[in-house]
């Protein structure tokens, strides 16, 4: 936010430039916060950020991730003092923004990354949105982007099949493990397992005990 988006806005001619293009202009929102620049910081506040920098409006849209994020991969990020992006989309709206609700946070090399595909296609929608309100179906420009989010929808598809393969696939080698370490199990460890831990347990008392005493003495 302060590091890499706003100080391209601090240019000179930069901010008053894309206010007055024709452009429609999208903010791909956070998906976490950034220890020590952007703390406690919602996704309005990001909006206002740029553009009190901006001084002026420089944001049509805020398309905002809404997708499940592994909270395993959260909790890393938040002994690194991160955490997901409050999404107050009531104040966003307040502030002159139509917000798009995407799933779009992904696992990159271990890391919370966008989608660059899913962003590419919610930025195509939009315009195509746009294109269609003004009633440009037959725009070489609709046709092809249209097309693309056609192909991009195929390949989601394709990827979803191919995880969900793979997910069946874990499972049942996660099932055939279980049904292996059941077998080599005996009868006897089986049924006086809690038995022979008892008894381990009473040693271990009795040795620490004697050894107690020994001390003593």
């Amino acid at each position: 936010m302060y590091t890499e988006v706003i100080p391209n806005l601090l240019i000179k001619g930069i901010a008053r430039t894309i206010k007055e293009s024709k452009a429609i202009k999208i903010y791909i929102g956070n998906i976490m916060t950034k220890q020590g620049e952007t703390d406690d910081m919602t996704l309005s506040d990001h909006i206002k950020a740029i553009m009190e920098h901006a001084n002026n409006k420089v944001i049509d849209y805020c398309i905002y991730d809404t997708g499940e994020i592994v909270p395993e991969f959260v909790r890393i990020y938040n002994k690194e003092g991160a955490f997901p992006l409050e999404q107050d989309i009531a104040k966003c709206k307040e502030q002159g923004v139509k917000t798009i609700a995407k799933e779009f946070a992904c696992i990159e090399n271990g890391a919370i990354r966008h989608d660059s595909i899913a962003v590419a296609d919610s930025i195509i929608e939009i315009v195509c949105d746009d294109l269609k309100f003004k009633d440009m179906q037959n725009n070489p420009q609709y046709i092809k982007m249209n097309k693309k989010l056609k192909e991009n929808s195929e390949v989601r598809k394709e990827k979803e099949k191919v995880k969900k393969k793979t997910k069946k696939q874990e499972n049942k080698q996660n099932k055939k493990a279980k049904r292996l370490d059941t077998r080599t199990k005996s009868k006897f460890s089986t049924k006086y397992d809690e038995r022979i831990k008892s008894i381990k347990s009473s040693d271990e008392l009795r040795e620490k005990r004697k050894r107690k005493l020994e001390e003593k003495n």
